[in-house]
């Protein structure tokens, strides 16, 4: 049985032919799907491996993509990553002479990164109570009855002026 997911809002940003290997890369990524962006910059910051720089460098790139966006008002702290995945990219093949006039194959992988966000339950529950919250714009009623100011100046002035002739 297929679970039914709300549709929402993501934002995404990718990272192209990095030079890592998409094992190595998705290590990184495990460590913060699911987490918000400053648990998930703190998280990087701290990790030990290379590809983690790249990986931080597609998730500033997100977040500037939902900054930037128009029609959401996304703040950067309040979004949380959905989804992240590595693919691989294409492998250039290399060869290194070895003993007795052998060839070694050397591979040089590389990866496609994408990290997508979404803005977080609690930003978009805080954002509804703020809605509500606001008081709300009510124009005045019209005065349909009273006729206005200019039109009864015109029927005076009407009145009088066949009265002025007739003296």
């Amino acid at each position: 049985m297929a679970a039914v997911e709300t549709p929402e809002q993501t934002v995404r940003a990718q990272a192209k032919y990095v030079h890592s290997s998409a094992r190595k890369a998705r290590l990184i990524t495990d460590l913060i799907r699911g987490r918000s962006v400053p648990e998930a910059r703190t998280i990087l910051a701290f990790a030990t491996r290379s590809v983690a720089g790249d990986v931080e460098k597609v998730l500033r790139s997100a977040v500037a993509n939902a900054e930037s966006r128009p029609g959401l008002h996304w703040n950067g702290d309040d979004l949380y990553i959905v989804a992240t995945y590595v693919d691989e990219g294409p492998t250039l093949k290399r060869h290194r002479a070895r003993a007795r006039g052998r060839v070694g194959p050397i591979l040089k992988r590389s990866c496609h990164i994408t990290v997508e966000l979404a803005q977080s339950p609690a930003a978009i529950a805080a954002a509804a109570a703020a809605a509500a919250a606001a008081p709300k714009r009510q124009r005045a009623p019209k005065k349909a009855d009273e006729p206005t100011e200019t039109e009864t100046e015109t029927e005076t002035a009407a009145v009088e002026a066949p009265a002025e002739e007739t003296s």
